[in-house]
């Protein structure tokens, strides 16, 4: 996991070394290269960015889980899709 420096406090390495996982948090009062984080970060923003276009998802009121996660599971094809199509 890549966080930036609004995580780097003791509570939350112990929880993700608790559970296993391997973390890399940014350190705060360290300028580190951008380089090194922006570059996993920039990943995740993008996805989140895509998502982001599927109206439903951004706002739900669903009481049920099974709608949102069939709709989020939805707008995964058509970005996928939206791939396979260029390179077609």
């Amino acid at each position: 996991m890549h966080a930036d420096k609004g995580y780097d406090f003791r509570p939350y390495c112990d929880y993700l070394r608790r559970w296993g996982v391997n973390a890399r948090i940014a350190r705060r009062g360290i300028v580190d290269s951008n380089e090194r984080l922006d570059r996993h970060r920039w990943a995740v923003e993008r996805t989140h960015g895509w998502l982001a276009g599927f109206g439903e998802l951004r706002i739900g009121f669903e009481r049920r889980l099974d709608i949102p996660f069939a709709l989020l599971m939805l707008a995964c094809a058509v970005i996928c899709l939206r791939f396979v199509e260029r390179f077609c």
